[in-house]
């Protein structure tokens, strides 16, 4: 075996067979950090950013732990998501050999939901909301598990989730592992998470500790109604593969839309009032590139890993700085190339240079000339 990933040398075959098949050389600093302490069986606080690795960082020992010879749930995933659970399913599959797994959304038919139980799945990936409910129907059996991963952990440890989450933990036996994973991780989702764990082990992966960025940060400014305009500028002008545009309104996204489809950019939007099919609809084509500017809200798209995603819109300026981090994220993984590009107002000018202050990023501020972007400084008063 050529990796550099020693710990993976004591691991099941079929595991440094997945390896190998992908391709890897080194663990990623979250994997190599994560891996060995979950082996040892200790509690976890991670944090890292987007693109790192993060979900293999822990499906890797979790796969390990599973007995196959064992037909119960001994592993749990939580996510906050639809999608996101179900791209950890689509992982868990890809790496799990002989090992059965099962996810579980809200939204989905009850009834097939109970027919996979019945095939005693030894990892489960699932909502909480959606767990707990299988649990209180006696459905899901909690009593062998040994590892629950809370996935995207800042999203999950919010006030609304967490008599959910402290009941499914609570359904476990007291010799069970608890991990959380996030890009971001404040000090007081990290607190919450210390009340369910014995003296976890704390790791935080920095900027600093990984490859230079590979990410361009591009911002134009604009009138608020001339952000229609400025994404087609910008699918003519950046002539993107495949973009992933971030939104606050849905309402009047559909009716824009529908206008850029009649204008020949087929596009696609992905938010929580879809139905499972639709957003899974959406995310395919996105996937594919039979849609290449895919509309979706920050809860939709988080944690959603695109392979060779390019580019990715803010169509409505970030929040924070947080929002930025995990919008940012979807581009440039793994030290691979990535351009984010931001519309902002000219009053929201100055919140963007903020944020990119606090992140360290370096912004460049480009204006369309002739159809293409360029530097805003080049252009003096002209514009197209």
């Amino acid at each position: 075996m050529t990796t550099k990933f020693s710990v993976l040398h004591t691991m099941k075959p079929s595991l440094q067979e997945a390896w190998e098949k992908a391709g890897f050389q080194s663990p990623t600093p979250i994997q190599e950090k994560a891996v060995p302490i979950l082996l040892e069986g200790k509690d976890l606080i991670a944090e890292s950013p987007t693109g790192t690795g993060k979900t293999l960082a822990y499906l890797l020992p979790l796969l390990e732990k599973v007995d196959p010879a064992k037909k119960a749930v001994q592993a749990v995933i939580l996510a906050s998501s639809r999608e996101l659970v179900m791209q950890i399913s689509e992982e868990v599959r890809q790496w799990g050999g002989g090992i059965t797994s099962a996810a579980f959304i809200g939204g989905a038919n009850l009834k097939r939901q109970l027919e996979k139980l019945k095939k005693q799945p030894q990892v489960v990936a699932g909502t909480p909301g959606k767990i707990q409910e299988l649990i209180q129907m006696k459905k899901l059996k909690m009593h062998e598990v040994k590892l629950i991963i809370l996935d995207e952990g800042d999203q999950l440890l919010v006030s609304e989730h967490l008599k959910g989450l402290e009941a499914i933990i609570k359904s476990t036996m007291r010799d069970r592992q608890l991990a959380v994973f996030s890009a971001t991780m404040p000090d007081q989702t990290a607190a919450l998470a210390r009340e369910w764990m014995k003296e976890p082990a704390v790791i935080k992966v920095s900027k600093e500790d990984l490859p230079e960025s590979q990410v361009e940060h591009f911002y134009f400014v604009c009138d608020g109604r001339e952000k229609n305009v400025m994404v087609e500028r910008i699918m003519r002008g950046f002539t993107p593969e495949r973009m992933l545009a971030f939104v606050k309104d849905i309402g009047e996204v559909n009716v824009f839309s529908e206008k850029l489809n009649y204008k020949g950019f087929a596009n696609g939007i992905l938010h929580s009032e879809l139905s499972k099919q639709e957003r899974a609809n959406a995310l395919k084509k996105f996937r594919t590139g039979a849609f290449p500017l895919l509309f979706a809200t920050d809860i939709a798209a988080r944690g959603l890993d695109i392979k060779g995603l390019g580019h990715v819109l803010q169509f409505d300026l970030p929040k924070d700085a947080t929002q930025y981090t995990h919008r940012a994220g979807r581009t440039g993984r793994s030290g691979q190339a990535g351009t984010v590009i931001t519309l902002v107002t000219p009053r929201e000018e100055r919140d963007l240079k903020r944020i990119a202050r606090a992140l360290g990023i370096k912004l460049e501020k480009k204006e369309f000339f002739k159809g293409q972007p360029v530097d805003a400084k080049e252009t003096g008063k002209k514009k197209n």
